[in-house]
Order: C-alpha cells, then structure tokens, then sequence
C-alpha cells in the first residue's frame, strides 16, 4: 500500500503528532516504542512540534461501551488542535483510530505499527493508512533455541487466557505444526499464574519453552506480559525463549526478534515525511536474532552455537572493549618501560664487562706492582735469607765436629738441631712472604682478617731493607683486633707502597733522624685509620692534591704508578686515602677501611 502526498495546510503553527498508546504505561514494549517515536520526532524538527500521548488502557478496558466513551471523549479533548498525524502503537490502537478517525482526527494521517502485515490485511485496514510492519516468527525463534540445545526433547510452548494470547497460540499452533513433529509438544494454556509456575519448575531439563504472551491468566487476573514471563522463568528447570525483546533481562535466553525502538524510529520517519507533504509507503521492520548473555551462562549454552549475527545483550565487555584507550596507553607505557630496562640491562651487562675488565687491569697492575716492591727489596730480601741458611751452615758444620769426637756430646748435637730448625722455619716465611709479593691473582680473595697482622707482615718484609738504611721503623696505636674484609694481598701491597716512598724519602735525611711509624686508630665512623709518616722532606703544599695521579712521581727513575695503584685498591674496598704533611717535619699518608662487624 502507498499513500499519496498529504494535503496537509499546517500554516502559524507546530505540526500536532497524537501518539496511541494501546494499553497503560507499564507495557514496556508500546512504551519503548512511543519514547523512540517521541524522540525522533523532536530531533529531526528541532523541538518545533507538538506530540500528544494518550493511553487507552484496552487490556483491562476492552469493552465496547469503554472505546465509545474514549472514543467520545478524546474527540472532545482535541476539538480544537486536531491532529496531522495519528501513530498506533499496536493492533487494538490501529482498530480504535481507523473506526473513530472521522471524529477523533479527520484528514490526518493515520500510521500504524507493532503488528504484521498478515494481521493488518485481515483488519482490512483503508488503503491510505500506512504501517511499519514486524513479523513475529515463532519459527525462528525455535531454530535459535535448537541451535543452542540439539539434544531437546520437549517442546513447551506457554500463553495466557486473554484475547491476545489466545490468537498468539492459533498462530504458534499454526506455524510450528510441521516442526513441532520432532517434540514432545505441549502447549501450557488457561493455567493460573501459580499453576504456570508450578509447572514450569517441573520440566524435563531436556526441554525448549517458547513464551509467547500472558495478558491474563485463568482466573482473569490482569499482567505485564514480561512480569509474568519473569515470574514463571525464576524458577523453572529449562532454558525459556521469547519473540520480544522487552523479555530480556526477565527471563529468557532470547529469541528471533524486532525492537520497540525500531519499530518507534521507522514510523516517526514516516510521520515527518507525512508532515513535509512526501508520498510514504509501508515499510518492514528487520528482524534479527538476540540473545541475553546472561541466561546463556546461566544454562550453561555456548555462545559458538548461536546463529550467525545474533546480537548479544547484557554481556560483558572485555578489558579491552571497556578501557582499550587505557589499555593502548598502559601498553605504550610498558613497551617503553621494556625498552628502557632493555637498554638498561644493556648497560648493565656492559658496565658488567667494564668492571670485569677493570678488575682484571687492576689485579694485573698490582701483579706488576707487587713484582716491582719484591725487585726493589731484592738486596735486603737476600741479606736476610742469606742469615738464616748461613746459621744453618755453621750449625750443620759444628755438629759435623762434635760426630768425629770419641764421646760426642748428644745434648749439644740436640740444641744445634733444634737451632738449624728454627732457621729454616725463619728461611721459609721470608719465602713465603717473597712469594705473597709474586703471585699473580685472577680473582679478589676477599676475606675478613686482623689489620695489625697485615702491618706486622709488611713491617718483616720491610725490615730488613730499613736496617740497611738505618731506619727506625715503629708501630703506635690500636692493639684489639681490627677486623676488616678485603684481599688481605692487597691491603698490604698499599702497605708497601707507602712504606718504601717514605723510606725512599729519607735518603737526605741524617741516618740518626730517619723514623717510620705506622700509627692505627678507630675513627667516629666505625672505621680504621692507618697512618704511615716519615721524617723526611715532605711534600710540596702545591703538590699534595696531585701525588695519586697516574705518572705523577718525584723519584728519578720512579713509574709514577704505586701511588695511584694504591689509591684504586683502597677505594675498592669502600676506603678512602691521601696525604698530608706533619706538623713536625716530613710527609704522612693515611687511609681508612670500614670495620667488617659494619658490613
């Protein structure tokens, strides 16, 4: 059907939309529809439109004597602003508008919608009266509830008392006749609402029910189809499908549909074109399927067995879905954070690398420093060996003697063993020592010793050599242990070092004022402080800051390298060293290690 261009002469003033509502404000689907329409209409006119609503109430009122006075009384009611255009909402609103259009809304557009095609032909509705129309395909609706449980066996499909339910069940009869074969069908009708409850807890769980309408139950008792679709479902042993969308959230799994809101936006289009005088034609609403999230989890069905396109409500959103702004931004965030502690690890390992390297140079300088100190103290290293073994000569050779006699005397051989004894034990630890100063290292031997047991080994290792140059070498200070955790080799190579430049500092000095002392105290901080001073020149005021300097030396055929070596070896072990002059005369190198209890 098409209708022709409306006459309409709407002149100094808003085109009037009268809205038909056929039942009362709770019906959530006619109210759906009515709000979409409502909106339309104001967004597309800019608000220059007036709409009026008018609910007819029909289900609890269907009484010819209650249309006539409706009918009576909105005609009285829009005397005065006659409509241009009449909606609908529904079969019974379209019956009640096309009898009493002539004196409700004469020359108004009359549009209908919420029913088929099928219903509007056998309405016999006038050929001018144009619709949007929805098929309600209880066929369908059955394909999407066996497409989610293939192994039911039952089919129940449940309608109320009223009118309307009854001509919903001659239609559900009517077309699943043929499909209905493959199930133990059952049509729940003229039940009360207890009794539908009841029954519905009971089903076999192998069971499909299709719910189609309960205006009223047995008993007459008025309903919201959807409240009492609710009701029934609360309860019950299997899954319940619908043909409206107004039943999800109440109940069921979903169902082959057409929205109110759709519905609603097509039928005000048409109602605007009506209005601009534009020739309108009937128009099908689409149909698709929709299924609640929900109650698919609910009864345990599988969203991968629902039709193609079946358009889910009420599920919920994936992290992405919600907050994928936050989630790219997060990401961004964290591949940067994984780019820099990338390049941080990077960087570790090759500050790793360095350290290693610098480590291995390090031990491969002292090496050559140590091999230096034991060159440079060769001559007094050897006087000293050469007092030992010549003892063990002298001894070996008196013992010689006193064998060739007749009575040798066995005490007397005794001592002189015991004395060759005591000067080889003297000959090996001037080895050993001489070995300390050799031995190459790869790795720090990091231990936890007695300081004062270091200076006394440097102090015999020394000796000798400060013997030759009539030095006076004394130790002041602390005498507890003084526990520190470093490479005991190490510690007393910084010894050395700062004991033979101060014993090279007094060559000038007279042989009667030439003094080294090694001075310990505990310091504030839970450390030792070592001090090694000399009675020689001292150093240059100007010269202090630079003396750790690599190749910085005085010595004419001095590396400038013990000093800085020195310097590398204490700060290593979290120590600190440097120099200064006595108040007394000549230079004092001091430097300080934590205690080990400390860490």
């Amino acid at each position: 059907m098409a209708a022709p261009a409306a006459s309409m002469e709407i002149v100094d003033r808003a085109p009037r939309v009268l809205i038909l509502y056929p039942y009362d404000e709770r019906i959530a689907a006619t109210t759906e529809a009515g709000e979409a329409v409502r909106n339309r209409l104001r967004e597309r006119t800019s608000g220059k439109i007036d709409i009026f609503s008018e609910f007819l109430d029909l289900s609890r009122f269907p009484e010819k004597t209650h249309i006539e006075k409706m009918a009576r009384f909105l005609t009285g009611k829009y005397a005065d602003r006659r409509p241009d255009v009449v909606v609908a909402l529904g079969e019974e609103s379209a019956s009640f508008i096309v009898t009493n259009r002539n004196i409700i809304a004469p020359g108004a557009q009359i549009l209908v919608t919420g029913f088929s095609k099928s219903t509007a032909e056998s309405m016999r509705l006038p050929s001018d009266v144009v619709g949007v129309f929805n098929e309600y395909d209880v066929t369908k609706t059955l394909e999407l509830a066996r497409s989610l449980q293939p192994q039911a066996r039952h089919l129940f499909i449940i309608g109320g008392s009223a009118d309307f339910d009854r001509a919903w069940l001659a239609t559900a009869r009517s077309d699943l006749a043929g499909r209905a074969k493959n199930y133990e069908t059952t049509y729940l009708e003229n039940l009360t609402i207890d009794e539908f409850v009841d029954r519905a807890a009971h089903l076999p769980p192998d069971s499909i029910v299709l719910a189609l309408t309960i205006f009223k139950d047995r008993t007459g008792r008025n309903f919201i189809p959807r409240e009492a679709i609710k009701q029934i479902a609360a309860t019950a042993s299997a899954p319940f499908y619908g043909p409206y969308p107004t039943y999800l959230d109440y109940g069921i799994v979903g169902g082959n549909m057409v929205t109110f809101e759709s519905l609603g936006l097509a039928v005000a289009d048409l109602a605007i074109d009506a209005v601009a005088g534009k020739p309108i034609a009937n128009v099908d609403a689409p149909q698709t399927y929709i299924a609640d999230a929900r109650q698919l989890k609910r009864w345990g069905l599988s969203e991968s067995d629902l039709p193609s396109g079946t358009v889910q409500w009420f599920r919920e959103k994936t992290l992405w879905e919600q907050h994928w702004l936050a989630v790219l931004a997060t990401l961004a965030v964290i591949a940067a954070q994984g780019v820099v502690i990338t390049g941080l690890l990077i960087e570790r390992r090759r500050r790793r690398a360095a350290e290693l390297e610098s480590r291995v140079r390090l031990l491969e300088l002292i090496h050559l420093n140590q091999s230096a100190t034991a060159g440079a103290l060769t001559a007094s290293i050897a006087h000293e060996l050469n007092q030992p073994l010549g003892a063990i000569r002298s001894n070996a050779e008196a013992a010689e003697l006193l064998l060739r006699g007749v009575t040798p005397d066995l005490e007397l051989i005794k001592q002189i063993l015991v004395d060759i004894k005591d000067d080889d034990q003297r000959a090996g630890d001037i080895i050993a020592r001489l070995r300390g100063l050799l031995k190459k290292r790869s790795e720090i031997d990091w231990t936890e010793f007695d300081l004062n047991d270091v200076i006394n080994g440097a102090i015999q290792i020394l000796r000798p050599e400060a013997e030759q140059r009539s030095i006076v070498v004394s130790s002041l200070g602390v005498t507890e242990e003084l526990r520190v955790r470093a490479d005991k080799v190490h510690i007393q190579q910084v010894i050395l070092n700062l004991a033979t430049n101060a014993m090279d500092a007094m060559l000038d000095v007279a042989s009667t004022e030439r003094r080294l002392v090694f001075q310990t105290r505990l310091t504030k901080e839970s450390k030792v402080e070592l001090s090694i001073s000399d009675t020689g020149r001292g150093i240059p005021s100007e010269k202090l800051v630079g003396v750790f300097d690599a190749f910085y030396t005085t010595k004419p055929t001095g590396t400038g390298l013990g000093l800085p070596i020195a310097r590398m070896i204490v700060e290593t072990y979290a120590g600190k060293i440097w120099a200064d002059n006595s108040p007394g005369g000549g230079a004092v190198f001091r430097f300080v290690l934590p205690l080990a209890r400390n860490g």
